[in-house]
């Protein structure tokens, strides 16, 4: 099984990641993982912050030669803003010593974010400690960590891609608005495909009009001094049948990837397939058809549905076809104009003080579903077929296909 751990806030000196039960001999660069701290970046609406950061990996240990060792393989990745915010972060968030004396404490908490929760757990008189651990800078380290877990998937020619497909008002009304578009990418080449066409969009739409009336929606949305939500789509291909099970709770792969969804930071809700419409629809409308896997070409194994409604999980198991997974995320809750809270030294009620922040990071939170489902199918696949080393599991693997 791989693991992962993530260390470090937001305005400290660096993040810190762990990974450990990745196979042996995977071949496994810096830039295999750069690349996709890189596309965390993207999108349109992104505050300030996007200015000062420049995320490139370096690993300490794990690796050699370029390939996996089988051994815990360790990240770090330094914070731009620590040294370049201007802030004083190195005295504020100083490893030793005493707080400075003219150091003023954080005690305005702002709704829709952990802060008051998180002081009332940990008993902090100053909410900056919750600020910077809570924060979304979390995520580039745990894209980072489950880059490693692509790349293992990537061997065996499955692929994670996303694309986005609403912000705030703006977005398509229906899945069948985008499927065709989508599929036509996924027959083209895969989830990769698929990602690299969203990349070229400025809010990671597959559809330029709808790409330029979202940048009109977040700049009407900036001038109104709010912030916007939205959904966006996983998409996995190449995905065997088999993987997860339905013999228990917690070996359902739909329970899992929801889980790993919602553990990201704003993400309020996650969809599996067409769950959310499904739920009105009538059952002969809603079941995918089982026909011969040569009919369609996104289907792995012998067999293959008519459509996909199922996201390609039936009873826990993967089914062959490709696994979809929605992710909807709350609008970002630092916002310009300010909200009414209480200070926790005076018991004031308050507005919150404004602080740096996005309109909008629906696209970048796209890209880091990609990379948690990406972390929870390499562990599937790992449970299914396993081995210690590459060599191993791709024996394992080719012993099953050839078994079909």
């Amino acid at each position: 099984m791989i693991r992962y751990l993530t260390a470090g806030e937001s305005h400290g000196e660096a993040l810190i990641g762990i990974v450990e039960g990745v196979p042996a001999h995977l071949p496994l660069t810096a830039e295999d993982i750069n690349t996709h701290l890189a596309r965390r970046w993207l999108g349109y609406g992104r505050g300030g912050r996007s200015k000062i950061e420049n995320d490139r990996v370096h690993i300490f240990s794990g690796i050699r030669f370029g390939k996996t060792l089988g051994s815990p393989i360790s990240f770090r990745l330094d914070n731009g803003a620590y040294e370049k915010d201007r802030a004083g972060w190195p005295e504020k968030m100083a490893i030793e010593g005493d707080p400075p004396e003219d150091m003023e404490r954080v005690t305005l908490p702002r709704p829709g974010h952990a802060d008051l929760a998180g002081m009332q757990k940990y008993e902090f008189d100053d909410i900056r400690p919750v600020i910077d651990r809570s924060s979304a800078r979390e995520t580039a380290m745990r894209v980072a960590c489950c880059s490693v877990a692509r790349r293992l998937l990537n061997a065996f020619g499955i692929t994670v891609g996303s694309h986005v497909v609403r912000i705030g008002d703006v977005g398509f009304d229906s899945a069948e608005a985008w499927v065709e578009r989508r599929n036509a990418l996924l027959r083209e080449g895969g989830a990769q495909a698929l990602y690299e066409a969203a990349d070229e969009s400025a809010t990671r739409m597959i559809d330029p009009d709808m790409t330029e009336r979202c940048i009109e929606h977040i700049e009407d949305t900036k001038k109104a001094r709010d912030s916007l939500g939205g959904i966006y789509e996983v998409v996995a291909t190449g995905v065997p049948p088999g993987l997860g099970s339905y013999t228990h709770w917690e070996h359902r792969l739909d329970g899992k990837l929801a889980q790993a969804i919602c553990s990201i930071q704003a993400q309020k809700a996650a969809e599996i397939g067409d769950g959310v419409r499904n739920a009105s629809r009538p059952g002969s409308q809603v079941h995918d058809e089982i026909i011969h896997g040569e009919e369609r070409d996104i289907a792995e194994g012998p067999y293959a549905r008519r459509s996909n409604g199922a996201g390609g999980i039936e009873g826990g198991t993967t089914n062959g076809m490709p696994i979809v997974v929605r992710g909807y995320m709350k609008p970002i809750p630092t916002l310009i104009k300010p909200l009414d809270s209480v200070d926790t030294a005076t018991g004031e009620a308050q507005p919150t003080r404004y602080e740096r922040s996005d309109i909008t990071s629906v696209p970048a939170a796209s890209t880091v579903a990609e990379a948690t489902v990406a972390y929870v199918l390499a562990n599937a696949f790992l449970d299914t077929y396993g081995g210690d080393t590459l060599p191993a599991l791709r024996r394992h693997y080719r012993a099953d296909q050839e078994a079909e």
